[in-house]
């Protein structure tokens, strides 16, 4: 719905940011210790729009990698938002990237209310990602920018058809494995025909 909001920081506290857009407050939750510092006073925040039956929220991100990983990590089974947010708060990207890229479940379970099993099904899901792997520091450029915007286009080619966000996710990861193309239209074939 929102790709990012750029405007003015009105207040910010812990995982809490209101950025002022237009004269519209918009109250963001964001992980904590993220800089939104911008130029000459404007601060860009990626987003995710999350719809609940019970609630709706706005999350912020500093960049647009960070948001995109933290929808991956929507993907996974037993992870919601405010898990994803307290992983991306308390380990940050690098080190989350390399905890899974590594297996450390250790370092996952650190985080409160991640247990054994939500640890374990991190590193099965994420393990193998080509998405994980373009999320950290140690990507270059080009891939830490196409790659995630690729897989994004493609999740949404399929959700629009009727796939769940994890069934997308899953075929678009095991049609990036399979194919390793920066083609849309052939990932998005790929992942239809799983």
């Amino acid at each position: 719905m929102y790709d990012y909001l750029v405007g003015t920081i009105a207040e910010r506290q812990g995982t809490r940011l209101v950025l002022e857009v237009g004269g519209v407050g918009y109250d963001l939750a964001v992980p904590l210790g993220a800089n939104f510092e911008g130029s000459e006073g404007a601060a860009r925040v990626w987003t995710h729009f999350a719809v609940r039956e019970d609630s709706q929220q706005l999350y912020g991100f500093s960049d647009r990698p960070t948001r995109d990983l933290f929808r991956l990590l929507l993907g996974v089974r037993g992870v919601g938002p405010s898990m994803a947010l307290a992983l991306l708060s308390d380990l940050g990207v690098d080190e989350l990237v390399q905890a899974v890229l590594s297996e450390q479940v250790s370092a996952l379970v650190k985080v409160k209310g991640v247990g054994k099993k939500t640890a374990q099904q991190l590193l099965l899901d994420l393990k193998d990602s080509p998405a994980l792997r373009s999320a950290g520091s140690s990507a270059s450029p080009e891939s830490a920018s196409a790659q995630p915007a690729l897989v994004e286009d493609a999740v949404s080619a399929l959700l629009s058809i009727g796939f769940t966000e994890r069934e997308a996710r899953r075929n678009i990861d095991a049609a990036l494995r399979e194919l390793k193309t920066e083609d849309l239209e052939a990932l998005v074939r790929a992942a239809i025909s799983r």
